[in-house]
């Protein structure tokens, strides 16, 4: 799906506007069409509305602003060991096999099905992730024939070139509410 496309956008958006805009469309049909029109016209909103059940069901799942500081806040006071452990819990209990590597630029590689992930985590207390760690790991993928790699940040920021790169290159960039909703899994 196109990052900027009306579904990616009311994905993002409060569930609430999916259903507004559904709203209008149904409004709109049933003012523009003639009588026996309107149920084609208001069939258009379909797919809004069902954009905005599963907004409505992801928001309602994720972790509110307080959750999510005080789950990187506990990851951040943790040890490497420690924080480790608890994103290797956090993958089992999701259903995968969570291997630990003892390989530079990638720290586990988790297998789910028939899908293998390289992650890097070592880096997640930095202040500022840039690109090179994600080349490293983009590096680390292509010499296992490894399709897909994760990258995580809990703190700092992550740079406007970093992002490109891990949308490039198919690397997901695993910090704030989503890392969050990870680390709670755990508990």
């Amino acid at each position: 799906m196109a990052p900027n496309s009306l579904f990616a956008i009311l994905l993002r958006s409060p569930w609430w506007a999916s259903f507004a805009v559904a709203g209008l469309i149904v409004l709109v049909a049933s003012t523009l069409l003639p009588a026996q029109y309107v149920v084609f016209g208001a069939l258009g909103a379909v797919p809004i509305t069902v954009v905005g059940c599963i907004a409505a069901w992801r928001q309602w799942n994720a972790p509110n602003s307080a959750q999510v500081e005080q789950a990187l806040a506990t990851a951040l006071a943790q040890p490497w060991r420690e924080f480790a452990d608890t994103l290797e819990r956090a993958w089992q209990a999701g259903g995968a096999s969570v291997e630990r590597l003892n390989h530079p630029h990638a720290d586990f590689c988790l297998t789910q099905g028939a899908r293998t992930t390289l992650v890097s985590a070592r880096r997640w207390k930095a202040a500022t992730h840039g690109i090179e760690p994600l080349r490293q790991l983009h590096a680390a993928m292509q010499a296992q024939g490894v399709a897909s790699g994760a990258y995580i940040a809990a703190q700092g920021t992550v740079t406007d070139a970093a992002v490109e790169f891990a949308n490039a290159h198919g690397l997901v960039l695993l910090q704030g509410p989503a890392l969050a909703q990870l680390l709670r899994s755990v508990r």
